[in-house]
């Protein structure tokens, strides 16, 4: 019928959510995909919804509705709209909000972050804090080329990757989407990256925003293509495909506990601005990270604290948690912590010695350097044996 279309002048449009052709019509069709709605198409949309006088309103506040609005649907922005009527009155950023949340979370691939904590409630990184900011609070930037593209963050666990990249979209103003990738696999054949292409394309919609992809070592795992027929690889390709060449304003932070496990071509340059190691606090981080949970837990700020010289940033949160819990102080709680820092020494270690010379410092300008490299920042080196630390 499609070729015989061609004589009598015919055209057959097969619509479908995925492109999946067999491979004896693959030469026979034209495949054109619809992008997800503009700024400008949405603002047509909300006008064709809210026709009453005051339902969609000007300046800024129309300026928020339509930042609510990008990534999704026509569909879902009509759905959208029309319950912020119902509920409001009028539209509303923060009904959109709460509607996008709802949808990125039925796809299963990403999910909406727009928590309230920003810097002021996250100790240390300060190098890290400042290149962030100043990449993403300089004037709009027109040109696709000058726009930063994201950091990569190598620590070990709980030294506050996850929790920098949350705050990080608060400081600056935008949301936080996070990417499962393993969520992005599928059973059938091509689904899985159907999945990452379609993703990839809300994440640009939804322009400008923050990206997370916590743990990427274990996200990617298999991205040498053994034993999944080569998914994984293809998947890993796409990604770094759209790392390499996106233009939209979008910041990826990526963060990785083992960098082993992380091919060479994954942290080059050019796809990210920066690649961070962050250790564990220093004395005056810890300070100000024991201040910050001692205030959240309403603990007596004066009270005697434990031996601290290898914990991390969650370690004294758990510690302030479990005072707060158990109605003991400080140095019981510390009982039933230990610390990541001797349960995976020779990790850390590892870790560490790897980072050195490699990746900047998170926590002050320059170059991360494992023997302090003379700027006063002293790090306990981690015995391998627990008994001794």
């Amino acid at each position: 019928q499609v070729v015989a279309g061609k004589q009598n002048r015919t055209i057959v449009i097969v619509l479908a959510p995925v492109v999946s052709l067999p491979v004896e019509l693959e030469k026979l069709f034209v495949v054109l995909e619809h992008e997800l709605p503009s700024r400008e198409q949405l603002a047509e949309i909300a006008e064709g919804i809210a026709t009453e006088v005051g339902e969609f309103p000007e300046g800024r506040e129309r300026d928020s509705i339509l930042d609510a609005a990008v990534g999704l649907t026509r569909y879902e922005a009509e759905n959208a709209f029309s319950l912020s009527l119902v509920r409001e009155g009028r539209l509303t950023a923060t009904t959109l909000w709460e509607q996008k949340a709802q949808m990125l979370k039925k796809s299963g691939t990403l999910q909406l972050y727009r928590g309230g904590d920003d810097f002021s409630r996250l100790g240390g990184l300060a190098a890290l804090k400042a290149f962030t900011k100043r990449a993403l609070l300089q004037p709009r930037r027109d040109n696709p080329r000058k726009r930063p593209r994201g950091v990569m963050l190598l620590s070990p666990p709980g030294c506050g990757k996850s929790q920098f990249c949350k705050s990080l979209g608060s400081e600056v103003g935008r949301p936080v989407l996070i990417l499962d990738v393993g969520s992005l696999m599928g059973s059938l054949v091509g689904q899985s990256e159907e999945r990452t292409r379609q993703a990839l394309r809300t994440i640009d919609a939804m322009a400008p925003c923050v990206v997370m992809i916590d743990e990427v070592e274990k996200a990617f795992a298999g991205a040498n293509g053994h034993g999944d027929s080569g998914v994984a690889a293809r998947m890993f390709g796409t990604f770094l495909g759209w790392l390499n060449d996106h233009e939209s304003d979008v910041f990826v932070v990526c963060t990785a506990n083992d960098v082993s496990r992380l091919p060479p071509e994954f942290s080059r340059s050019e796809r990210f601005d920066g690649v961070f190691f962050v250790d564990l606090p220093s004395r005056d981080e810890k300070d100000a990270i024991w201040e910050i949970y001692l205030r959240l837990f309403e603990l007596e700020p004066e009270q005697r604290r434990p031996s601290d010289e290898l914990y991390t940033g969650a370690e004294i949160r758990a510690c302030c948690r479990l005072a707060a819990l158990l109605d003991v102080s400080l140095v019981q709680a510390a009982q039933n912590v230990v610390p990541v820092a001797v349960t995976a020494a020779e990790s850390v270690e590892r870790l560490r010695t790897w980072a050195s010379g490699r990746c900047l410092d998170a926590s002050r300008p320059g170059i991360y350097r494992g023997d302090n490299g003379g700027g006063g920042r002293t790090r306990r080196r981690v015995n391998r044996d627990p008994s001794n630390n």
